[in-house]
């Protein structure tokens, strides 16, 4: 990128002050055309016309040095957007692991929590089942005493009764 030489010919002629003038071929920016204004040399002043060939070739220099700042100024933006390009990239992809994973791990989560729930539903249908047997047992046991319980009452009544009608006919 930008190491190889140009193979575009660029035509351009200086006017009458001497500015140059741009004829075809490449745009320059205003910062170039003002460095390509400035005199290469510390002499001040009109310059001979003999000299303008050597200027000629000083600006042609210039231009071509110019040319491929420019060319290199690019290609380090165009790398630069490509890397950030990539950089960006590569932080989605890193985003998307990392809310996949989160997914997962939720999911993992509610998988587990449901199991959980389901264990302790069939525990608690296990402890009233318990209950109800438990429940039906000491309703049984309870009917069994009071049953007993009535038969002693009976039996104790009718003993009552039988003594106390034995004492009321011997003491009469």
């Amino acid at each position: 990128m930008g190491g190889g030489g140009s193979t575009r010919r660029v035509t351009f002629e200086a006017d009458e002050n001497e500015n140059i003038t741009v004829v075809k071929g490449v745009r320059l920016s205003d910062s170039v055309i003002d460095r390509m204004k400035e005199p290469s040399s510390p002499s001040s002043g009109r310059q001979h016309r003999g000299s303008a060939a050597v200027n000629d070739e000083e600006l042609k220099r210039r231009i071509a040095e110019e040319l491929a700042l420019e060319r290199a100024r690019r290609d380090s933006e165009a790398q630069k957007r490509r890397l950030f390009g990539k950089l960006l990239e590569r932080e989605r992809i890193s985003s998307n692991e990392h809310l996949t994973r989160a997914i997962l791990r939720e999911r993992a989560a509610t998988e587990e929590e449901r199991q959980k729930a389901q264990r302790y539903a069939r525990q608690l249908e296990e402890k009233d089942r318990e209950l109800r047997k438990h429940d039906a047992y000491y309703k049984e046991q309870l009917a069994r005493l009071e049953e007993r319980s009535a038969q002693f009452y009976k039996v104790t009544t009718e003993q009552y009764q039988k003594a106390a009608d034995e004492v009321s006919a011997r003491f009469k």
